[in-house]
């Protein structure tokens, strides 16, 4: 195709409390790597509900807002330890719900969805359960899940 422009192939990761995260995280990082794509970690906190004083609110969205930060940061330092590749970071408040579709229709070289699985037999987590199953027939790029159990060598093996 004459004209045409290569899109650079990016990995999603939405960032949580989660020990599977850092495996989808690890996954992403290292199959970026081996494509020569990169990855984007997508923090996403929950706006503050307290409502009676707006400096106590404002104070408790500033702490979020840094905790987000530091997270992704250290996060960030590990992947290109790793591998090479600095992530984007994009930190937004609300839901994943409202953040999450907007941010892959703005940005076209965000090429895939990559999802840490919980082993707990309550089931793969709410993350997945809602990212995979109520919205995945909304999404214009594939959703790749994870097993949260996987290790180090079977990632290396994988990517």
């Amino acid at each position: 195709m004459s004209g045409a422009t290569h899109r650079r192939t990016k990995f999603l990761v939405v960032v949580d409390d989660t020990p599977e995260c850092r495996v989808a995280l690890r996954f992403a990082a290292l199959r970026a790597r081996n494509v020569g794509g990169g990855v984007t970690l997508l923090r996403v906190y929950e706006p503050p509900d307290f409502q009676h004083w707006m400096g106590v609110g404002e104070l408790m969205r500033q702490e979020a807002q840094e905790e987000a930060e530091a997270l992704l940061r250290a996060l960030s330092a590990q992947v290109f330890e790793e591998t090479g590749i600095m992530p984007e970071i994009v930190i937004e408040e609300g839901s994943v719900r409202e953040v999450i579709q907007p941010l892959i229709e703005q940005d076209r070289d965000i090429r895939i969805l990559v999802l840490g699985a919980s082993p707990d037999k309550a089931g793969p987590g709410p993350l997945v359960n809602f990212l995979v199953g109520e919205l995945s027939g909304h999404f214009s790029i594939p959703i790749t899940v994870v097993p949260g159990t996987l290790t180090r060598a079977q990632i290396e093996e994988l990517t």
